[in-house]
Order: C-alpha cells, then sequence, then structure tokens
C-alpha cells in the first residue's frame, strides 16, 4: 500500500474551461453523453446539461468513500436531467450492491437538498431500471418490464421478518430489502439466478480465484 500523504490536487491549466464547458466548446455535450458523479455542479452547468438531453449516473456510496462531494440529485431531476445509478468500481465501492445505491442515494438526496421529499422510493428505482436504460440509449430495449423489451427480471422476496408489514413493495425495496433477499435472476428471458444459485458460473471456482488474487496482492504489497 502507498504510504506517502496524499497532495490536494490542483489544476495545472488554469487559464482553461471547465470540462463541462470544455466539453461543450468541443460539441460534446449532447444526447449520448453519460456523465458519471457530477459532484462538483454549479446552477448554470445544471441547466446546460438538460438543455443538451445529456444523462448523469449517480453513484453515491463511492462519493462517500472517496469524500468527492454530493451530486445535486434532486436539482437534477427538477430541471429535467436523466438521472441513473452506478456504483462506480470495486476500489471505490466494495460491495457493487445496487440495491444498497438505490437506498443511500434516496436517503442522501433528502440530506443534500434539506427537503425529506427529494428522490422518493419510486424515483430512485426508475433511476436504478429505466434511467439507466435511457442513459445507454437502450430504453426501448430493457429498463421496464413491457411486451416486445427484453425479459430482464429480478425476483425479490419480501417474506422475511425484517421486510415486514409490506404496505409498499417499491418502498420496501428500497428502504429496507438487502441483497440477500433476490432469489431469482432472469436476463433476456435467460435465467441466471434460480432460489439463489447460480446457474451459469461456478461459484467455487471463482471463490479460489478471488483468493489467488488476493494471495497475489498480499505478497506484491509485502516486498514494498
Amino acid at each position: 500500500m502507498c504510504t506517502k500523504p496524499l497532495t490536494k490536487w490542483t489544476n495545472p491549466w488554469p487559464n482553461r474551461p471547465a470540462p463541462l464547458a470544455r466539453l461543450d466548446a468541443l460539441d460534446l455535450l449532447g444526447p449520448t453523453l453519460v456523465a458519471v458523479h457530477m459532484t462538483q455542479l454549479k446552477d448554470e452547468e445544471i441547466a446546460r446539461l438538460a438543455e443538451a438531453g445529456a444523462s448523469v449516473v449517480h453513484c453515491p456510496e463511492s462519493n462517500l468513500k472517496l469524500a468527492s462531494g454530493f451530486c445535486p440529485v434532486q436539482a437534477l431531476l427538477t430541471a429535467g436531467v436523466n438521472v441513473a445509478l452506478g456504483t462506480d468500481g470495486a476500489a471505490s465501492n466494495n460491495d457493487l450492491d445496487l440495491l444498497d445505491e438505490m437506498r443511500v442515494a434516496a436517503l442522501l438526496a433528502k440530506a443534500v437538498s434539506g427537503d425529506a421529499t427529494a428522490v422518493p422510493a419510486h424515483t430512485a428505482l426508475r433511476m436504478a431500471t429505466l434511467n439507466g436504460a435511457k442513459a445507454l440509449g437502450l430504453d426501448e430495449q430493457i429498463g421496464s418490464l413491457k411486451p416486445g423489451k427484453a425479459a430482464d427480471i429480478t425476483a425479490i422476496d419480501l417474506s422475511a421478518l425484517s421486510s415486514q408489514p409490506v404496505y409498499d413493495p417499491v418502498s420496501q425495496i428500497v428502504y429496507s430489502v438487502g441483497r440477500e433477499q433476490v432469489t431469482d435472476v432472469w436476463v433476456a428471458g435467460r435465467r441466471l439466478l434460480a432460489q439463489r444459485v447460480l446457474t451459469t458460473l461456478d461459484e467455487s471456482a471463482i471463490l479460489r480465484r478471488a483468493q489467488d488474487w488476493r494471495d497475489k496482492i498480499q505478497a506484491n504489497d509485502s516486498h514494498r
């Protein structure tokens, strides 16, 4: 592991425009732009994103772990920006759990905006599903359960004691459910998880490979 103290990053090009303005000047700001994190936005930049039809991918747990700031999710949604959810990578978000990401996104948005009604459960679920498909330009094919779309289905068991009582299933999924309650998953109609058992992957082999990589990384660290 690196033991050198971290230094504050400073922009080596102070006379150059901000990243979003730079993208705009290069004619890259449009409906195909997927901007990730976006924790340092100004009001005029939010308005420009909305005008351009760009999408933002919010990764709240990564932002929290890296202390990189807060994405103004409710302000983006209010402006009409398509906001989706992501996890970032394993180095900055150890569990890569999209269910947990929904919960944190919904809670964090309330704290950041100072509004307890910001990003309600149904909005958080849409950010994790259809909004993500829209950001990728695939909302006519995936993201919701409709005839003609790919059969991407996640079955979640809400019968557990921790999930009771159930009044609004969507609210329960966003605020109460853990990934251990996911029982079955179909992707394009293909069942990849059946009663919590992977159908196409060798779990034992994956565990062995993970342990091998752990040993290699630890061995490399010990030589530094």
